[in-house]
């Protein structure tokens, strides 16, 4: 009895504090590979720190965006008195939380549970990646507490029936959030691999469907029949005179958001801030629109330093994880990390081009006298849309990255005020609202809502043939891009050279 309740409490520790926490289990999981490596202590312990801090300067830099601009959506919706959904990770959780226990008659904690079953079910699609293709093992805990809120949501609330058999609740549950973050995660790693040049990770986050849809849409559309050589991306733009300072991606990054944000906060005005005490009455309002356009630039510098210090760490330590447990796996991480790689500046242009989309979809929704109005999260519009615009540039060039994420920036907008709408969490003033939770799951909802446990077993079996049908596409390549990438470029350039 003893042992158990040790066991349960090292489980609830590891659960709390390294599971939950992204910098410690991207921290674990370097040590862990680099023990399995046989490193020197030494080497070790400076691997780990190292990881760790990364992923701390990473986590300021995501904190600092969400934190410094999530006023000023916020100031919108109040300047124009809209009773609104927000659209943010945050604001969907917390959404969750209030109205579970009403709607339902279930405890929060119910899903915390879930989550760690999940987590298993990821792991055991890994580690049988022969049989299942599944080779990305998603570790953004925060990310997977936020997804496994509004997944309880939405099967319970097509699945009422699971309300009165909780070992059903959590089994249905696990079984497809952990097949959606195997596969999810394993569907970014050409992107990703393609972007980043062999660096060994994949992305797990909120839009990971939305991140191959971009990667292919820009392949076909705006690169089909031009050699790689002559795609134009956003970094090759040539920028006459004055305009050749965009070429530098803080001064690109200070302009524009500057423009963009000094104008939503002239919008606003000024009394709106001094009202919320974000700002003094003395306080020169244009100076500090001045100052928080700057902070953009400044946050996003600090996200580049965070993936510099941590992924190099993590992807050669994990290869003693791939080597002993999860053989021909790559750890899935948060979408930041790729900000680090391609052209910088498709980062803020995919941004932009997302929140016009965006706003776009907002306007039409409120002249057409929508049930449900959105309002922009900063998560969603800035995370979504600059992966996606990144990885559209790089694959299709600067049209891409404008056209595909001022697409998703329409689908997340119009997405969530009918899935959110639909299964009463507008009620409760907040949704997810990132890429895959507009698009992949509202179609999971509706299945599971009108064919039940059939719907259930539908669900997984599309999720677990999305990789076999990857796979099948290229079996000799497929498990060669996260072991050898070298290698793998050398069988595409022979696979080319035989067609």
């Amino acid at each position: 009895m003893v042992v158990i309740n040790i066991l349960i409490a090292v489980w609830d520790f590891f659960a709390t504090y390294i599971l939950q926490k992204a910098p410690y289990m991207v921290g674990f999981l370097t040590l862990l590979g680099y023990c399995l490596m046989g490193k020197k202590w030494y080497d070790t312990l400076s691997g780990t720190l190292k990881a760790i801090i990364g992923m701390l300067i990473l986590n300021a830099g995501s904190s600092g965006l969400t934190t410094t601009f999530r006023p000023i959506l916020a100031g919108l919706r109040d300047r124009f008195n809209l009773t609104a959904c927000v659209i943010d990770p945050y604001y969907g959780q917390n959404a969750v939380t209030a109205g579970v226990e009403e709607v339902f008659g279930k405890g929060f904690s119910q899903a915390m549970t879930l989550l760690l079953i999940a987590f298993i079910v990821n792991i055991l699609l890994v580690r049988f990646n022969k049989i299942t293709k599944c080779r990305a093992l998603f570790t953004t805990g925060h990310v997977q507490v936020q997804q496994a809120a509004t997944a309880y949501w939405l099967i319970m609330f097509a699945m009422p029936a699971l309300l009165t058999n909780d070992v059903a609740l959590m089994v249905v549950m696990a079984v497809i959030l952990g097949a959606y973050w195997a596969v999810g995660a394993n569907l970014t790693i050409k992107p990703m691999q393609e972007l980043s040049e062999g660096a060994g990770f994949a992305i797990a986050h909120q839009q990971m469907f939305g991140i191959r849809l971009g990667y292919f849409l820009a392949d076909k559309l705006f690169a089909r029949g031009k050699k790689k050589e002559d795609i134009k991306k956003v970094g090759d733009l040539e920028m006459p005179g004055f305009f050749s300072i965009f070429n530098e991606n803080m001064v690109c990054t200070a302009i524009l958001m500057t423009i963009f944000f000094g104008t939503i906060m002239a919008i606003i005005g000024k009394p709106y801030f001094v009202e919320n005490a974000y700002i003094e009455e003395t306080t020169n309002f244009v100076w500090y629109c001045f100052d928080t356009s700057l902070n953009f630039a400044v946050y996003l510098a600090i996200l580049q330093l965070g993936v510099r210090t941590f992924v190099t760490e993590l992807t050669a330590s994990f290869q003693g994880i791939a080597d002993k447990i999860l053989p021909s796996s790559i750890p899935g991480v948060d979408c930041a990390v790729c900000f680090g790689f391609g052209d910088s500046n498709a980062v803020t242009f995919g941004f932009l081009a997302g929140l016009v989309g965006q706003i776009i979809a907002i306007l039409i929704l409120i002249f057409a006298g929508s049930p449900t109005i959105i309002i922009c999260g900063f998560v969603p519009v800035f995370f979504d849309n600059a992966t996606i615009g990144l990885v559209a540039n790089e694959k299709g060039g600067i049209k891409a990255c404008l056209v595909i994420p001022f697409i998703s920036g329409l689908i997340q907008v119009f997405g969530a005020a009918l899935i959110a709408g639909w299964v009463g969490l507008a009620t409760y003033g907040g949704y997810l609202g990132m890429f895959d939770w507009d698009t992949v799951w509202p179609i999971f909802t509706v299945i599971m809502k009108y064919l039940g446990y059939v719907g259930v077993a539908v669900v997984v079996i599309i999720l677990l043939a999305i990789p076999q049908i990857e796979y099948r596409m290229d079996p000799e390549g497929y498990f060669l891009i996260t072991e050898d990438y070298d290698a793998y470029l050398e069988h595409l350039e022979a696979k080319k050279a035989s067609n």
